[in-house]
Formats: C-alpha cells, structure tokens, sequence
C-alpha cells in the first residue's frame, strides 16, 4: 500500500506524452493537433490516475499534475561515448524502412453510464518494425482501438493492423499487418543496451507540426523506475531532454544502430524533458507474448515495505551493524508472499542481491534502483530466493511471482465496463476508470470513501469486487431511493457479496417475497421483488437500454444455464 500512495505522490508529477505523443486529426488534410487529455491520477501498479505528476502521453484522457517542473541546466552537455555515433543521418537511415505512421480510431466507455460508448476519436502515433514482421508501438496509441491503420515513409498508402498483443502496464502493443505488400522493404531494426548517463540518442518519429518523419536529438539525464503514466505501473524509464510531443509516442529511440528505447511519455510544464521505455522492459513484454501467446503481466511480490534508515527501528528490530534492508508493512493475501513472509520481516536481500535500507540495489557504475525492478524483471510462477530476518534469526525462502491484480481495478481498456440493473438501481464494480468520470481533479472531487477504498483497500480473496450502486434510475418503485446512488453494497438478503456476478446471482434467484439490499452506513433498500421485475423492463424500455446487464454477465449466465462442456 505505501507503494501505491507513493506512486499516487510521484504520479502528481507527470502528464500522459504521455502528454501519450498521439496527436489527433481534426481535417484530413490540415495540422494535426494534439489533445491533451485529463491528467492520470494514478500509484504504479495499483492506482490509477492520481494527481499525476506532468507525465504525459498523447492520446491519454488523464492528466493534471502538482509538481514543479524540473527545470533544465543551460550549462553546455557534451556527448560522449557510443552517443557520438548517433547522427541525424544514421537514424535516418534505419528510421527509413522501419518507422511507420499509426492511425487509430478508437471508443472509450462511458462508465456513468455503461451501456453507452463515448465519441468516437481519431488518434496518431509512431511505431517500428521489429524481428518476425510485427510493429512495436505504445499500447496507449492503440487503446480502445476499433480500427487501426499504419503508413509506412514514402507511401500515399494506409494498410490496415490488427493488435497482436497490448501490455497496458508497460504502455507496449504488438500490431501485425497481413498485406504482404507492407512488408516490401521494410527492415527490423534490433535492440541495444541501456545507454549510460550523458550517452546521445536520437528519437524518430511523426510528431505534430508536419506529416513526415522526424528525428529530435537529446542524451540520456536518468536512467531509474518511472510511473507510466498510461497503466499506472512503477517500471524502469530512461529520461532524456529530447522533446517528445504528441506524434512521438511508439517511436523508437536510436543509439548507434540499435534501439535503446521507444518513446512515451514527457514531464509537462517542463522544458524537453521526456521518457523512453528501456530494452528490459520491452524484451520482457515480447518474451511474455511469444511464450504465452497473449500479455500476462509484470511480477509483484504483493508487498507494502518500509524503509529502515532509522538507527532506532534496525535495533529494534535486531538488525546488527552490518546488516541493511527493508520493513515488511503489509502483504497482499493473493500473494505467494503472503504464505511465505509475515509482517516485520525484515528483506535483507533479493536473489542473492543485497537491499539497503532505503530499498535500493546496486545497479551499473555506482548507480542504484530500487529492488522492485530486481521484481519486475522475473517472469510469471518463476521462483526468487529472498532471505529476511525474523525474530533475530536469518532465513533463505523462496517465493513464487505473480501478477497481481489490485481489488480495484486501476485501468479497463479494450473492454467494456460490467453492470447490472434491476428495478432501476444501476450496480457496478468499483473501477478508477468510473472515479475519472469525476473529472481531471477526480480524487478530490469523487465520492472520498470509494477514492479511499481504490486506493487503500486489499483484496481478501480471488475475484473479489467492491460493487456500488452507481446511480438510481427514477421510477415508482424506487422512489425515496435516489440518494443512496455511489454507496457500496454489501449483502443482498443477508449474504455477503464476492462480485457483481455475485449480486446478479443473489438477486435473481430470490425466493423470497422481498429483495433486501445492505448499503455501507447502514443504508437499506427493500424492494418487492415481483413488483421489481416487471418495473425492471419498463425503466430499460424507458431510458433505451438495450439489457438489463453487461455482456460479460450474460456469459456467465449462459455457462452456468449449460454448464461446462468437455472435448472427448
């Protein structure tokens, strides 16, 4: 949980280039602009949209930050290294046959009223071809996608794309074009290393202001976790003063021949100040997807940890002079951690690599970064050596990594939101994405008690939800009901609820004469379930709601109805 609080602090810093660097094209032969959406409020892998810092992406809907920005040094850098080889020229000439154009037309949800889709929106980013004819782009270029298009340099053609794959955490996407004709000439460009401080790159891609491809140049300022601002992960980035604007997100990030990055985001209200994803990351996302066939996520150890820089709380502890690491604060029940470590545990190392009590590790020539990369970098149900120190003895355990979903969902793109209706009171799960309906400033201006409870709150078993009556659809039956709307449900006829599958299982498998719903704050609202039923049809007719629930729900009334079917 402090790592989510600490995300939501750092992501008050960042705009979406996340300003997300897609521009939006508002005549088809005049400028396109950019639109710089709501900012995101989000903590790393758990919250999303928080005050977010200035990070932007382009084409984000999220935005709005309180830091300051970070203002530039006007002292004169000098390249060194490899990055005196990257040249506009040299980038050129690999950008050539490899950078390509994406077109995307896409469709949000609307979740205050989910049966509804937003505005359809016409967006563009860059993208590159990697080894076994697919494009790499950023997965919030393509989010909510209905239909996507890419152009390659030096063609009045647009090809059409499939989404092979999209890893929304690590803003990535995988496109694959089936017209052979595409692929004529086009070369894979491969990936590189991560630079060193001060080291050149040059970023390559279709930013505003023109149509064709463009190459900015800028070096390396840090390399270190980063909130992504699109999925609200805490991942490694590498930070530049190469201008990333709107049009550069998906763009590949040159150095020498190689690419050591793909352009994402940038620090809003600060001057040149933008983010690469590293090569780590990417190659992590594309092994993922090769191995699985789909996106399965980054590892979490599901832990809240507290550093140990106090000399007081090492000796309370135990910990002797030589010894450095991080508290454990809280542990997520879903985790293998959770069976394994126990609180006040103190992690001294991870793998066989030491942690210090500012819950850093050593990373390259005398830099460090938090042992959480150390985390992420480890692929799903592999197993990590963690040794702590538990009531003054040392132990070596092993734990089994996993993603792990946080109970409420940070993010939802690419697939329409759950509901279900009846007698006019509109249920629904608990999302950030509903709390961002508020508006840019929705963590002051949404309901406190859900804000709190997406931001805070721990899930005690799979599949739960925290399911809330959204809003109440006026009508006879539910009069008087009108101001319980955005209270969280509890127990429908004295059972506790699991989910909102949960909830439309309790309701429509009542036996009973009426239907009790238990509100938090001792809310109740009792219905006559007959009488309820058939106002239920009239209120959809009424408000032109085409069903009473989501698609998801009714497949999962259709399986239950015909149970499992087995291949003989």
């Amino acid at each position: 949980m402090a790592s989510i609080l600490r995300a939501v602090r750092n992501l008050s810093r960042f705009t979406s280039s996340t300003t997300r660097t897609t521009q939006k094209n508002t005549h088809s032969h005049s400028l396109s602009s950019s639109k710089n959406c709501n900012l995101i409020k989000k903590t790393d892998n758990q919250i999303r949209r928080l005050p977010l810092p200035a990070l932007t992406s382009y084409k984000f809907r999220h935005g709005g930050g309180r830091t300051p920005p970070v203002r530039k040094a006007h002292s004169p850098i000098r390249y060194r290294g490899a990055g005196s080889d990257v040249s506009h020229n040299t980038a050129v000439e690999l950008a050539l046959n490899s950078v390509v154009k994406v077109f995307t037309v896409s469709c949000s949800p609307n979740y205050l009223l989910p049966w509804q889709n937003k505005a359809q929106r016409e967006t563009m980013g860059s993208g590159f071809v990697i080894l076994g004819r697919k494009i790499l782009t950023n997965a919030h270029v393509v989010a909510d996608h209905s239909f996507v298009l890419v152009r390659k340099h030096g063609s009045p053609t647009k090809y059409k794309a499939e989404v092979k794959a999209v890893g929304h955490e690590c803003d990535l996407a995988i496109l694959v074009v089936e017209n052979d004709e595409f692929w004529d000439g086009m070369n894979p460009l491969e990936f590189g290393d991560i630079p060193f401080l001060q080291e050149a790159v040059a970023v390559v891609g279709y930013p505003q202001g023109g149509d064709t491809i463009s190459v900015t140049k800028g070096v390396v300022s840090r390399v270190e976790p980063t909130q992504y601002v699109h999925g609200a992960a805490q991942l490694m980035a590498i930070q530049i003063d190469a201008a990333i604007n709107p049009g550069n997100s998906g763009g590949p990030a040159i150095m020498g021949k190689k690419v050591a990055g793909v352009a994402f985001q940038n620090l809003s209200g600060a001057e040149n100040i933008g983010y690469l994803i590293p090569v780590p990351v990417i190659k992590h996302f594309i092994s993922g997807v090769e191995e699985k066939g789909k996106y399965i996520g980054f590892c979490s150890l599901g832990l809240s940890c507290q550093t140990t820089e106090n000399v007081h709380l090492r000796n309370h502890f135990g910990m002797q002079p030589n010894m450095t690491g991080v508290l454990v604060s809280k542990i997520n029940p879903l985790s293998d951690a959770y069976k394994v470590l126990r609180k006040d545990d103190i992690i001294l190392s991870f793998d066989g690599v030491p942690i210090a009590n500012d819950g850093t590790v050593s990373f390259r020539n005398r830099e460090r970064i938090t042992f959480d990369h150390l985390v992420s970098m480890k692929k799903p149900n592999e197993n990590a050596i963690v040794r702590v120190l538990r009531d003054g003895l040392e132990h070596e355990l092993s734990i089994t990594l996993q993603p792990i979903q946080p109970l409420v969902p940070v993010h939802q793109f690419d697939r329409l939101p759950s509901y279900y209706i009846f007698a006019g009171l509109v249920f629904a799960p608990l999302t950030q994405p509903y709390l961002h309906e508020y508006g840019e400033d929705w963590y002051n201006t949404s309901p406190r008690r859900l804000c709190e409870r997406a931001l805070r709150e721990l899930p005690k078993k799979a599949n739960q939800q925290l399911v809330i009556l959204s809003q109440v659809l006026m009508d006879d039956i539910n009069a008087g009901y009108e101001r319980l709307a955005e209270l969280q449900v509890l127990k429908v006829n004295g059972t506790e609820l699991d989910n909102l599958e949960h909830l439309r299982q309790l309701v429509e498998n009542c036996s009973t004469d009426c239907l009790r719903f238990d509100l938090e704050d001792d809310r109740v609202i009792v219905l006559n379930y007959e009488t309820a039923k058939i106002a239920t049809s009239r209120i959809l007719k009424r408000h032109r709601i085409p069903s009473s629930m989501s698609v998801d729900l009714i497949d999962a009334q259709n399986n239950l109805q015909t149970g499992p079917t087995f291949s003989h």
